[in-house]
């Protein structure tokens, strides 16, 4: 009988390289920096990187060893303690260091070793004294093992950029002697919000790219639902807005396979194929979600997840319980208003009275001006038009949303609207 798909055996060493740099770079990284310190991240990732393509020469000659993720760790180790010697930290600053570290190089690391290292290096990326924007970054490189040349497309800036605006963070974790620790005590309440707002960043910017041909980039999201089920597994991630944020995550990946239609355009969440979507993925989410109504706490992820299951639990779009997501929208702009909330408030009120109601919300958005640079308002606007036979109004406001777009399937699905528009509108 053959290797079952997912044995190492049955892999290359390429591929099976590719592998550990995807999911378990964060988990090496983990190892070295306990053991080196925070102030050694950059001598952590060298000797990953170093690791990890010894294993591609080695394996490629004498084949993949029965557990090559401790292979791996081994060697990184070793690599490690030689690094130590060659800069004479041993003799000179740091002899406690490499000693520590010649007695430990040896051992294996159990799970929880591992996913406390893993939590580690997340609280780590996010501490409050890291830019919002370069926490993400740190996150993908150290904790998902993206490349610069990946980050860069991730993100739309050069590779020049990623590599200075990392080199100015691991500067800065020097300088301010950042650990890498899980927080304890009245600290960690403050230190889980920016985690989790790291990781929501990181998933809507796979769920939802921000410029670009591509809308969709599932393995930015992957990565942020992977440390999110590592976060809520430990007691200091164990709370009720982190399974709220985890339920929200794994309830709109289930619909990624439905997006986008066969010629990469936008498709409306009443065009979508319900029968696509990831039934696996709204079952945990929902549990998650079920998870999250413990105790008293209501936040805006309990709101937002709370919204996805009442559009994936729905038998189709008429069929949508349109009044309880009007009603999560009002207690969520009572709770966080912005924009973007009101907009989509507006949208449930026109599935619950009508276009003309939707339309007379946008026309009383708070702080409206934000949103006029924004092509999704101009969208939102022609479609309700649309919906009340404005042909031409609708047309005008696609042609404007058209202009403001930066991602193509989104441009490619308000072009439709425009063409359906003008088409209708008459001389």
């Amino acid at each position: 009988m053959a290797n079952p798909p997912d044995d190492p055996g049955t892999r290359r060493p390429a591929q099976l390289v590719e592998h550990f740099f995807r999911h378990e770079t964060g988990r090496l990284h983990g190892v070295l920096i306990r053991m080196l310190g925070a102030e050694h991240l950059a001598l952590a990732e060298d000797v990953a990187q170093e690791a990890l393509l010894r294993a591609l020469r080695t394996w490629s000659i004498g084949g993949v060893p029965p557990n090559p993720s401790a292979w791996i760790t081994q060697v990184a180790k070793n690599l490690a303690l030689d690094a130590l010697r060659h800069r004479r930290m041993a003799h000179t600053k740091e002899p406690g260091l490499a000693r520590h570290f010649e007695q430990l190089r040896g051992g294996g690391e159990s799970e929880p070793e591992i996913r406390d290292d893993t939590l580690r290096l997340l609280f780590g990326c996010c501490h409050p004294a890291i830019a919002a924007d370069a926490q993400v970054v740190l996150a993908l490189k150290v904790l998902c093992g993206f490349g610069n040349g990946e980050i860069a497309r991730a993100f739309f800036a050069s590779e020049a950029a990623i590599e200075k605006q990392l080199t100015r963070t691991k500067q800065r974790i020097r300088d301010a002697g950042i650990g890498f620790e899980v927080p304890a005590g009245p600290d960690l309440g403050a230190r889980l919000d920016g985690v989790l707002a790291a990781l929501y960043l990181l998933f809507n910017e796979g769920y939802k790219a921000s410029d670009g041909e591509r809308l969709v980039r599932q393995e930015l999201s992957a990565e942020a639902v992977r440390l999110m089920e590592i976060l809520v597994a430990h007691p200091a991630g164990n709370v009720p807005r982190a399974h709220a944020l985890l339920a929200l995550m794994l309830l709109n990946a289930a619909r990624f396979p439905t997006r986008l239609d066969e010629a990469g355009a936008l498709l409306r969440l009443r065009d979508q194929d319900r029968t696509k979507w990831h039934g696996g993925l709204v079952a945990r989410g929902l549990h998650h979600l079920a998870e999250a109504a413990q105790g008293s706490e209501l936040g805006e992820y309990h709101l937002q997840a709370g919204i996805a299951a009442l559009h994936c639990t729905a038998p189709d779009h008429a069929g949508t319980d349109w009044p309880g997501i009007l009603r999560h929208y009002d207690a969520l702009a009572r709770l966080k208003p912005s924009p973007v909330v009101a907009l989509n408030r507006a949208v449930a009120l026109a599935e619950v009275a009508g276009a003309q109601a939707g339309l007379d919300a946008v026309a009383a958005m708070p702080e409206r001006e934000r949103m006029e640079s924004h092509y999704l308002l101009h969208a939102v606007v022609g479609e309700l038009q649309w919906r009340r036979q404005d042909h031409a109004a609708a047309a005008q406001s696609f042609r404007r949303a058209l202009q403001l777009a930066q991602v193509g399937p989104e441009q490619q699905f308000l072009l439709r609207g425009l063409e359906r528009s003008a088409g209708t509108a008459g001389p």
